[in-house]
């Protein structure tokens, strides 16, 4: 590669896989320089960004803390590889994943990984106290290129800032989501009769904003989710045939532009097909976890269950792995060298 010009062989490497290029690190010391640079790592993620997601799983059982990875980005969305990956987490509850980074929160003690590159970083411990913000969000800010875990800690620092009390309950399992560089939350106010909203924190200005959701979509926290596909703020609602209506906020921020993109009918998986017409769900069981650029949606069934769905022509295609996957929590993913 040394007889070809540099931007030929950034745009060679970007287009390979992490697992790839964390081999070739180790060919000589010119290649690890290379591969170690911002300008691939920067344009690595770009590339990456734009192809099909990946997906990090992790297994609760029968063995808990196992990591799995499928790279959909590299080999499509016809992928069902799972390859086991390492990560030095015991018992930790997985956050999120921002930029190939993943957030683990064990009570007091946070870390970030990158699972691919084994990099790692501890925060400093974190006390609770009565009254403080009882969820952790962990994202990304493009203006000031850090990456943030909230309750308040900027990488790199070694301070926990607080921001004082919140307005907000969030509902827990926290759907969470990353957005145009904020953070986003499902929360209700403790009043029955008034509806649950839609919470951003930016995490450039470190503030609360409440986001318009859909007209006349009533957010139940029973069967209200958000989402993020291509890059757009989603909210998934369970509808009345058991299957969600999952609505696109075009252009973020501005109520007007939701617009309810699909409208996923109920459908009932192969292992359910011998119970004779006996349905053992009332609601949609069902959370879209990613779309492909094929445009199809792959839904997850209760942490058992794989779906392909083509919005196309209305069909549904059973997504099965090579590895039978049984009680885990699942993340989208997006393989990159990004380090710590």
């Amino acid at each position: 590669m040394e007889r070809l010009p540099e931007d030929v062989v950034l745009e060679i490497l970007s287009r390979l896989p992490v697992t790839t290029l964390v081999l070739s690190k180790s060919v000589c010391r010119s290649w690890r320089s290379i591969i170690q640079s911002s300008l691939l790592v920067n344009k690595h993620l770009l590339h990456m960004a734009e192809n099909d997601p990946c997906i990090i799983f992790q297994i609760h059982r029968p063995i808990q803390d196992h990591y799995y990875f499928v790279d959909f980005a590299c080999y499509g969305e016809g992928n069902r590889s799972l390859k086991k990956i390492s990560v030095s987490t015991i018992h930790a509850r997985l956050v999120a994943s921002v930029n190939g980074l993943l957030c683990f929160c064990n009570y007091s003690v946070i870390h970030i990984c990158n699972p691919l590159t084994r990099d790692y970083v501890e925060l400093p411990m974190l006390s609770r106290c009565y009254g403080e913000l009882g969820i952790l969000g962990f994202g990304f800010s493009p203006m000031t290129r850090e990456y943030k875990v909230v309750r308040i800690l900027t990488l790199g620092g070694s301070q926990w800032r607080s921001l004082g009390m919140i307005p907000y309950q969030f509902i827990r399992p926290q759907s969470q989501v990353t957005v145009n560089g904020r953070l986003h939350w499902i929360s209700h106010p403790g009043n029955v009769t008034v509806n649950n909203r839609i919470i951003s924190f930016d995490l450039t200005a470190e503030q609360f904003q409440e986001i318009p959701p859909p007209d006349n979509v009533t957010i139940d926290r029973r069967i209200f989710e958000l989402v993020v596909l291509r890059g757009h703020l989603c909210a998934a609602v369970s509808n009345i045939s058991c299957g969600l209506d999952i609505w696109v906020m075009k252009e973020y921020n501005v109520k007007e532009s939701w617009v309810k993109e699909y409208m996923i009918e109920g459908y009932l998986p192969v292992e359910f097909h011998s119970m004779n017409g006996r349905i053992p769900f009332f609601r949609s069981e069902f959370r879209a976890v990613c779309s492909f650029r094929s445009g199809k949606i792959l839904l997850e069934r209760r942490c058992k269950n794989f779906v392909l769905y083509d919005p196309v022509h209305g069909t549904f295609e059973d997504f099965v792995f090579e590895r039978a996957l049984n009680r885990f929590k699942m993340v989208a993913h997006v393989g990159s060298l990004v380090s710590i």
